[in-house]
């Protein structure tokens, strides 16, 4: 009995140690042993809210989010929206951004936002703004590139620009490991 007391004891040790060290959604590893309690809330309902938008994407999105990158690079006409294969040789995946960006793109410039409006919910910054501009007032251009496709936002409209950078910034925290802020050419060359 006392040699099974000890192995439960001991047991009980290994797992309360690695909870300390325990990994994060996206595989990183985090000290929870450094965070206070509200970061740790905050970190898992992140994590529960990343999950629940996955799980409705499905319903949208016609590829596989996790085989896939979003990015998003803000300019000051509005910004361009990436989606990519993380394997740009999956065909099947390229094929299936490419299809369902420009079928949203169409959609978009009809004013309906109803895709992200059921993944990120009807509060989603910038949307509010992005469903109440009139047509032609967003300018969406679709192009084919390496891996998957990208839609270009332009506008001249300084409360659209600030709408589709709100927007972006929710997709962002939204797909988690699955996306990634972008960068233009002339931000780099200004570091």
């Amino acid at each position: 009995m006392r040699i099974l007391n000890a192995i439960a004891m001991a047991t009980m040790v290994m797992v309360m140690a690695s909870a300390a060290d325990a990994q994060t959604m996206d595989g990183q590893m985090t000290d929870h042993s450094k965070m206070d309690h509200s970061a740790h809330m905050a970190m898992m309902a992140d994590a529960q809210r990343q999950s629940e938008v996955a799980n409705r994407g499905k319903d949208v999105m016609p590829f596989t989010l996790a085989a896939t990158t979003h990015i998003f690079t803000k300019d000051a006409q509005g910004g361009i929206q990436r989606v990519v294969a993380k394997k740009s040789s999956d065909n099947a995946q390229v094929k299936l951004v490419r299809k369902h960006l420009q079928e949203i793109r169409e959609q978009f410039l009809r004013g309906d936002f109803s895709g992200p409006s059921h993944i990120h919910g009807q509060d989603m910054p910038g949307l509010a703004a992005l469903k109440a501009a009139t047509p032609g007032q967003i300018d969406i251009a679709y192009k084919d590139i390496k891996g998957g496709a990208e839609l270009r936002y332009k506008t001249t409209d300084a409360t659209l620009v600030a709408a589709l950078h709100q927007w972006f910034d929710a997709q962002l925290s939204d797909h988690g490991k699955d996306a990634m802020e972008g960068h233009t050419h002339g931000d780099m060359m200004k570091q």
